[in-house]
C-alpha cells in the first residue's frame, strides 16, 4: 500500500508497547504525526503490585483515536509483555497486515517504591518480570522482522534510574540498569542486520506513574531517610518533564537522523543524572 504521508519517519511501522497512555501514547501520537504507521500495545489491565491506577481499554483507543487523525494506520494488541507467545502473535499479525516492522519502543514498565526492607520477593519479581523479561519479549517479538526489513531501530525505555542510583525503588532501578545493559547487548549483536539499539533515560514525568498515590508511596519510604530525597533532584530548575519532550528524543531515535547511533544511552533528564 502506497501512502502520500510525509514526515521524518514517514514510511516506516513503529511497535510501542504500553501505549495506551503517558510516555507510550506521546511516542505513538508523535510517530503518527511524523508519516508512520503504528502497531499499539497494552495489557489494559491490573499491572501486579502498583499504587497507581492501571489503563484500561478507552485509554488504548483513545491512543489509536490521536493517531488516526494524523493519517496512521493502526494495529492494536491487548497483551501483556511478560507473554511471549501473546506478544510474538500481536507483532506477526500486525506485520503480515502493515507489511513490515521498522521501529520497536519498549516501553512497558512498572515501578513500586518501597524502604529496602518493605520490599517483599512478589514486587521484586513483579518489577524484573515486567521491566526486564517484558523488554526482552518486545525485542524478541520485533528483532525478526526488522532482519526481514534490512534494518531499522529499537529503543528500549530505560530510566535516569538506569544511569544514576535512585533510593526506595531498589527492583526498579535494578531493572533499569538492566535494560540500559540489554540495550548495548543486543546493539552488538544486531548490529550486523544494520539494526540499532539504544536506550533512553528520562527523569520524572507527569504521567499516571507519577500520580498522587505513586508519590504518597515514595514519600513513606523517602520518610525512612529524607536525608537522600536530594538524589532525585534535576539539575534545571524544573520538578518534572511531559512524555511529549522524552518523544522528541525517541523520535530522533527512531528517524534516519540517528542512523549511525548505537549501543548509546540518551537521557532527556533535565541534568538529574549528572546532579
Amino acid at each position: 500500500m502506497t501512502s502520500n504521508r510525509t514526515g521524518r519517519i514517514a514510511g516506516k511501522v513503529a511497535l510501542v508497547t504500553g501505549a495506551a497512555r503517558g510516555q507510550g501514547r506521546a511516542d505513538a501520537e508523535r510517530f503518527a504525526a511524523e508519516g508512520a504507521d503504528l502497531v499499539l500495545v497494552d495489557v489494559c489491565g491490573p499491572l501486579p503490585g502498583v499504587d497507581y491506577d492501571s489503563a484500561v481499554p478507552d485509554d488504548l483507543a483513545e491512543t489509536v483515536a490521536l493517531a488516526e487523525k494524523h493519517g496512521a494506520r493502526v494495529v492494536t494488541g491487548q497483551v501483556d509483555v511478560r507473554d511471549l507467545d501473546g506478544l510474538r502473535g500481536v507483532v506477526d499479525g500486525a506485520v503480515a497486515e502493515l507489511g513490515r516492522l521498522d521501529v520497536v519502543v519498549a516501553n512497558a514498565g512498572i515501578c513500586i517504591p518501597r524502604a529496602w526492607d518493605a520490599v517483599t520477593p512478589e514486587i521484586l519479581r513483579d518489577t524484573l518480570d515486567v521491566n526486564v523479561t517484558g523488554v526482552w519479549n518486545t525485542v524478541m517479538a520485533g528483532a525478526p522482522h526488522l532482519v526481514d526489513a534490512g534494518g531499522g531501530s529499537i529503543i528500549l525505555i530505560s530510566s535516569a534510574a538506569g544511569m544514576k542510583v535512585q533510593p526506595f525503588m531498589i527492583p526498579y532501578t535494578t531493572s533499569k540498569w538492566a535494560v540500559r545493559g540489554m540495550a548495548k547487548a543486543f546493539a552488538a549483536e544486531l548490529a550486523k542486520h544494520h539494526i540499532r539499539v539504544n536506550s533512553v533515560h528520562p527523569t520524572g514525568m507527569a504521567t499516571p506513574m507519577g500520580t498522587d498515590d505513586m508519590q504518597a508511596a515514595l514519600g513513606t519510604a523517602m520518610g525512612t531517610d529524607p536525608r537522600l530525597g536530594g538524589m532525585f533532584a534535576n539539575m534545571m530548575p524544573v520538578e518534572i518533564t511531559r512524555p511529549e519532550d522524552v518523544a522528541d528524543t525517541v523520535l530522533f531515535l527512531a528517524s534516519d537522523e540517528s542512523r549511525f547511533m548505537t549501543a548509546h544511552e540518551l537521557a532527556p533528564d533535565a541534568g538529574v543524572t549528572e546532579f
